[in-house]
């Protein structure tokens, strides 16, 4: 699967307005209530990567968890980034 171009990623960005693109990631970041909420949270989005084959570095700093995704052996950011940043989405 070949990395999007920048027009590419802008257009699938349009779509999830709460993420962005840092250091070549699709980021977002999450704010809960609390440590047990962030880490229910994460147990659910560990469940969609599992699904779609496709594992987001993840980031738990008490109640705020940052997703960082990329598609490294393409080297850069494809669909199932951004497949995976939708399902995401729906977690919430």
């Amino acid at each position: 699967m070949p990395p999007f171009s920048a027009a590419e990623v802008a257009s699938h960005l349009d779509l999830l307005p709460e993420w962005k693109v840092e250091a070549g990631e699709l980021t977002r970041t999450f704010l809960f209530e609390d440590f047990r909420a962030a880490v229910r949270f994460v147990n659910r989005v560990a469940e969609a990567a599992e699904a779609a084959g496709h594992h987001p570095d993840i980031d738990i700093r008490y109640n705020r968890v940052r997703l960082g995704l990329a598609t490294h052996d393409a080297g850069g950011l494809t669909a199932k980034d951004f497949n995976l940043a939708a399902s995401i989405d729906k977690l919430l």
